[in-house]
């Protein structure tokens, strides 16, 4: 009985927990809700194993019950049948024949007296057996109920869990992209397409510079030229300034085809 009282108690505190209480205050919520599921599921064992011994023994006393029941009837029937003989036999005068069955009836009294003791006995057993059955059945089923409101929480919390890490990981790959600014892309290829073009820039001046570097071996190539031109002159005996052709300009000036500067006296 004690057995069947301690599994009792466990299903009424158990029913009457706050499982949204208990989450709240909990530090790491799906432990405690598998905690509660595996807490839940080894007292819904237990209280089923504890109903089903108590309502095998309430069957046992139910038919022991019914049992006396049907003694306290029968013995009464028998004391009946009896006390009637006894009658018959002291109306015809045998009074050794009466005496015998008025004492059978006394006999059946006494057995019917023991079967409705028994009865007496077993009501009260029985009534709070069965409201213990009661308790328990009724208590099995809230039971049930919590069981499948933890296991729909825990799903539920485990569902959430798993969408705010794929949230997270999502933020993680796009915290490069500035996801309010979808012109974003656009301007790191600008920035692309504005380094090669400098890169260009770079590369075109110095081609520049080395084509002016060649323009100035050139120019100095030319003045070797005619450096060489007057020292040839010289060692000829003429003037340096020989080895350039002096313009003739006297026979474009006679022929009138440049003016002729005019004079201080005109």
């Amino acid at each position: 009985m004690a057995e069947k009282q301690s599994i009792l108690g466990r299903i009424a505190q158990l029913a009457k927990a706050n499982i949204n209480a208990l989450i709240d205050r909990a530090e790491d919520p799906q432990k405690m809700l598998d905690q509660l599921v595996r807490d839940y599921t080894n007292n819904i064992a237990d209280a089923e194993q504890a109903i089903a011994t108590t309502i095998g023994n309430l069957r046992l006393a139910e038919q022991d019950y019914n049992e006396d029941v049907d003694a306290v009837r029968e013995w009464g029937a028998k004391a009946q049948s009896a006390s009637q003989m006894a009658d018959q036999y002291r109306a015809k005068g045998d009074t050794a024949n009466a005496d015998k069955f008025d004492a059978l009836a006394k006999v059946a009294l006494r057995k019917q007296m023991d079967a409705e003791a028994e009865v007496k006995q077993e009501q009260p057993m029985i009534t709070s057996q069965r409201d213990t059955v009661d308790k328990l059945k009724s208590g099995l089923a809230t039971m049930r109920d919590k069981l499948g409101e933890l296991k729909s929480k825990r799903d539920s919390l485990v569902a959430r869990q798993k969408t705010a890490e794929a949230q997270q990981q999502v933020q993680q790959s796009l915290s490069s992209i500035n996801v309010l600014d979808p012109t974003s892309e656009i301007s790191r290829f600008e920035d692309a397409v504005r380094r090669e073009e400098a890169q260009a820039l770079g590369q075109a001046e110095v081609a520049a510079v080395s084509f002016d570097s060649q323009f100035a071996q050139l120019a100095a190539a030319d003045d070797n030229v005619e450096v060489e031109a007057r020292l040839a002159a010289m060692k000829q005996g003429k003037s340096p300034a020989a080895a350039i052709e002096p313009t003739n300009v006297t026979p474009a000036i006679e022929s009138g085809q440049y003016a002729a500067y005019p004079s201080a006296d005109n």
